[in-house]
């Protein structure tokens, strides 16, 4: 058999991807590659379960544009198919004056990227919100929400199959050749043909680029984020999601509280290097994943550039005390009886050879292929518009 499509990935991008593929295309066949035995088995089922807005991103760009339709979209799945979920608002917190000119900055910019219904809050009203939050100023954002999104993927995956199409596990893909005008996919036990390839393998996007033939310019760098989760009797601390100021300079949102859709309050993450890729444990070491990143230019950059910022991460993964610290910021009667260890996650960051963060939605094409080579925060919650998009880049560059 020769598929229309094969997506390698079962994580939220790569299901949304074959999801709308059907939609599109609905007399085409569609196989969804997953080398572990369930879907949102890394990234999409490793964070914080967050719908963000779309406040964050810089006007115009991917992410801007994708996390808010994605937004609309996932919120109007969840009701549709009935998928945990809460709108329950985010205060993003200003914890000092000098904090207050960036604050209004971002307030700002989600002006700018059409972020209904926020508003710049004083201290009173900030503890109307979050009574436990200190704080001078805040943006309110009552559009951010929480989801369950294994629950979202699990739900695209039945409809997939229900559609007639396969998802398929433990097929993890080796090496992509060339033949006869068509595409074969090697996988551990079988291979497989197909007339168009789509990457949305996430931590490993860039070796399956590379094993299909191609040089990507962006290097695949971990980053595992540690998490806490508060005690049964602290949860009361926090009613929705809690966030600081973002470092402007590095893309990670900085340790924040965010209530789950599964139940529980999380705290963190922090934003440690992996020497995995899939890296969950402090104590996780790969020879292979970690020589690969240490002989890549880019990394050494990078790290030169942002080298005290990476000591503080790695001082906070070491030291519960100093992971309380930065959360007694926004909650300042948090102490160190109030925090549980919780699941780790790793994120996938994209790396430029002269050191630079990838901090957009990144996609190299060719005649067949389509390799989703960078998909940060918030490519859960755009998920479904991600979707929309290689759809539309399928359309264009395999002239369908």
């Amino acid at each position: 058999m020769i598929y229309d499509f094969i997506i390698a990935g079962a994580g939220i991008v790569g299901l949304s991807t074959a999801y709308k593929l059907s939609k599109e295309f609905p007399d085409s066949s569609i196989l969804v590659l997953e080398k572990e035995k369930k879907v949102a088995a890394h990234q999409t089922g490793h964070n914080s379960g967050v719908i963000h807005s779309g406040i964050y991103y810089k006007p115009g760009s991917y992410k801007a544009r994708n996390c808010l339709d994605g937004r609309h979209q996932m919120v109007a799945f969840c009701k549709e198919n009935n998928i945990n979920h809460e709108i329950c608002g985010k205060v993003i917190v200003a914890t000092n004056e000098e904090e207050i000119p960036r604050l209004i900055s971002i307030y700002k910019r989600g002006l700018e990227n059409n972020i209904e219904d926020i508003r710049l809050i004083d201290e009173k009203e900030l503890h109307e919100i979050e009574p436990f939050s200190a704080g001078v100023r805040a943006v309110h954002v009552p559009c951010a929400g929480i989801v369950d999104f294994p629950a979202v993927c699990e739900s695209l995956s039945q409809k997939l199959t229900e559609a007639g199409q396969e998802v398929r596990f433990s097929s993890p893909v080796k090496h992509i050749g060339h033949t006869n005008g068509c595409l074969t996919i090697h996988s551990t036990t079988q291979q497989f043909k197909t007339k168009h390839f789509i990457n949305c393998t996430g931590l490993h996007s860039d070796r399956v680029a590379q094993s299909a033939g191609l040089r990507p310019n962006v290097k695949i760098v971990p980053f595992r984020g540690e998490y806490y989760e508060l005690t049964e009797g602290s949860e009361h601390r926090v009613k929705g999601l809690i966030y600081p100021l973002p470092n402007p300079e590095f893309p990670f949102l900085g340790v924040h509280f965010t209530k789950m859709a599964r139940g529980g309050v999380e705290c963190g993450p922090n934003a440690v290097f992996a020497f995995k890729r899939e890296g969950y444990k402090k104590t996780s070491f790969d020879m292979a994943d970690a020589i690969d990143t240490a002989s890549y230019p880019g990394f050494w950059k990078m790290a030169g550039k942002h080298w005290k910022m990476g000591l503080d991460e790695m001082y906070r993964s070491i030291s519960k005390k100093g992971f309380l610290k930065n959360l007694q910021k926004l909650i300042p009667s948090i102490n160190e009886n109030d925090l549980k260890v919780s699941p780790s996650g790793v994120r996938a960051m994209a790396l430029l050879p002269n050191g630079e963060i990838l901090d957009d939605f990144y996609f190299e094409t060719t005649e067949r292929e389509i390799h989703v080579l960078n998909a940060p925060s918030p490519a859960a919650t755009a998920g479904l518009a991600i979707g929309d998009e290689i759809v539309k880049k399928a359309k264009s560059s395999f002239s369908l």
